[in-house]
């Protein structure tokens, strides 16, 4: 009963009792949650076997325990309350998605086995204690990041993330699509973003100052079909997936399918192909007229494939050496009176911003499109630790705080020997815990521009969905916690009792097929050794 992640606001036990569901027990959505009652009895109907029928909202006189779900308008977005008695289970939630949340709770409090895909015990007893859940996220936006860019991970891995962030009540997928690694993506305007941006040749297995090598050409895309798909399977589970299509660095694998978008005066952009390395590539896109229309038309197409309200934009690392060699460039700055190449990084960020904004979106970007000043309705991802974010919610702009220092998933997990292409500092499970996403130092109105919080998940250095897992958890459900549950300060919450969860929540990793890393340490196929990372030593910045 107390075992719940993330924690709910409050547990109330109300006797010794509890609701069995049976062969005879049937499920009634009312209107407004036919979408977790559709979603509820495949979950549930997979792992018991049992039928869960239609049927009127239990009440207890037909003496057959049975589930209810339904819209409660007086509850807040998002909030539901859970109440296993006499009657059956009644969850009722202020909407939809509180509908939703409140069944995945359910899913929780009947054990680990309701997690898996068919039944392994016919003679299980399924079982809810008699209690009272009132629960409500503290923010509203909860999100994963998740790069398929440096290393593609196929459709059906992407869906199953959808279902483990739903399962830990996250519900913003940030979707990195594009970098110089690979062009995930399918636009049609533009074919060779594919059919050359994404594939690479090989890839370079560890950091990128290891020699090794992995000579075989890696890649792949998502056609538009696939990404309606996503999205679709996405909403139904109440997360929204926002798009991140790099701009004006990270471009390489635009660049070699078109050498046209790259600085041409100063390269020879046809040799380019789709960097096969990591780190920060000096190739980046020419400000040009055609280079604006060529993403202008890219976005267009992205803009009618996800209906999120926001569209990242990167904006991050741009090296400004080629903009700096091109007498192009230099023209084009004279041309726009700008200062120098910084400012016409942030011209390049304002005209998206003016164009999404046109079109009803909002520009979302990494910390250093504050470089130059936003727009009113552009918001940040602050993940070069707290600062970026702090300006931003100073200057009144939305903030989604994700700083490296706490909340990037690539970094490791331990300072073992064992720990497979150690990347970062050291980040454990009590140090996610108790990151905290609203600096202390912003007023109330400041801080209630901190929408939100996300973990990043950059895969240069994991080559297929294991690695992700081992990296993801079960550090992701200390970070759920954070950002649904109304934690105390970072000092004085209770690590103890959500290791004692944790142990609990293990086995529904377990029954759900994941791959995380055990509290012991990485298990024999999941340590690299030889393969170079790059850790770094002590503590991380608090800032």
């Amino acid at each position: 009963m107390t075992e719940l992640i993330p924690a709910p606001r409050a547990v109330l036990a109300t006797g010794s009792g509890e609701v069995r569901l049976t062969a005879r027990s049937r499920l009634h959505a009312g209107p407004g949650a036919e979408g977790a009652g559709h979603w509820l009895r495949t979950a549930l109907g997979q792992a018991t076997g049992l039928p869960l029928r239609e049927g009127r909202e239990p009440d207890g006189t037909d003496g057959t325990d049975g589930i209810a779900l339904r819209v409660d308008g007086r509850l807040g977005p998002e909030a539901y309350r859970l109440v296993s008695d006499a009657r059956g289970v009644l969850v009722e939630g202020g909407d939809a998605a509180g509908v939703f949340w409140g069944a995945q709770t359910l899913r929780q409090l009947l054990g680990p086995d309701a997690h898996r895909r068919a039944p392994v015990r016919r003679d299980r007893i399924w079982a809810v204690p008699h209690l009272t859940i009132e629960d409500a996220p503290r923010f509203r936006w909860r999100g994963l990041m998740l790069d398929v860019a440096r290393h593609f991970m196929p459709k059906d891995g992407v869906l199953r993330y959808l279902d483990l962030m739903a399962a830990h009540k996250l519900n913003v997928f940030h979707f990195h699509l594009t970098d110089d690694q690979g062009w995930r993506v399918e636009i049609r305007r533009h074919p060779r973003l594919t059919e050359v941006g994404a594939w690479r040749a090989r890839t370079k297995f560890g950091h990128r100052a290891s020699p090794l090598w992995d000579e075989k050409p890696h890649g792949g895309h998502y056609t538009q079909d696939d990404i309606r798909e996503i999205v679709a399977y996405a909403a139904e589970r109440h997360i929204t997936v926002v798009p991140e299509i790099d701009v004006p660095g990270h471009s390489q694998a635009a660049i070699a399918a078109y050498p046209e978008l790259g600085n041409t005066d100063v390269i020879d952009t046809t040799a380019l192909s789709v960097w096969d390395t990591w780190g920060v590539n000096p190739n980046v896109l020419a400000p040009t007229d055609n280079t604006l229309r060529f993403y202008e038309e890219v976005f267009e197409e992205v803009l009618d494939l996800f209906p999120s309200e926001f569209v990242h934009i990167g904006g991050d690392e741009c090296p400004k050496e080629q903009w700096r060699s091109s007498p192009a460039v230099q023209a084009r700055i004279a041309e726009l009176g700008l200062a120098d190449e910084d400012a016409l990084q942030s011209w390049f960020v304002r005209h998206f911003d003016t164009w999404l904004s046109a079109r009803g979106r909002r520009l979302i970007g990494w910390d250093e499109i504050l470089e130059g000043g936003l727009a009113d309705g552009a918001a940040v991802s602050s993940w070069r630790g707290y600062a970026g974010g702090t300006a931003a919610a100073r200057a009144g702009h939305d903030v989604v705080m994700c700083p490296e220092q706490h909340v990037y998933l690539d970094h490791r997990q331990d300072g073992g020997p064992d720990e497979p292409v150690p990347i970062g500092w050291v980040r454990t499970l009590e140090d996610v815990y108790r990151f905290e996403p609203v600096p202390p130092e912003l007023t109330p109105a400041q801080a209630a521009h901190v929408i939100g919080t996300q973990a990043n998940v950059w895969t240069e250095a994991m080559e297929d969905a294991a690695r992700v897992d081992y990296q993801v958890f079960p550090r992701l459900a200390a970070f759920a916690e954070v950002a649904w549950s109304a934690l105390p300060a970072p000092a004085e919450r209770d690590f103890a009792d959500f290791e004692r969860r944790t142990v609990a929540h293990y086995a529904r990793l377990d029954a759900l097929g994941v791959a995380y890393r055990p509290p012991g340490g990485p298990r024999p196929w999941q340590r690299r050794p030889g393969v170079l990372g790059r850790p770094i030593e002590g503590p991380p910045p608090h800032r």
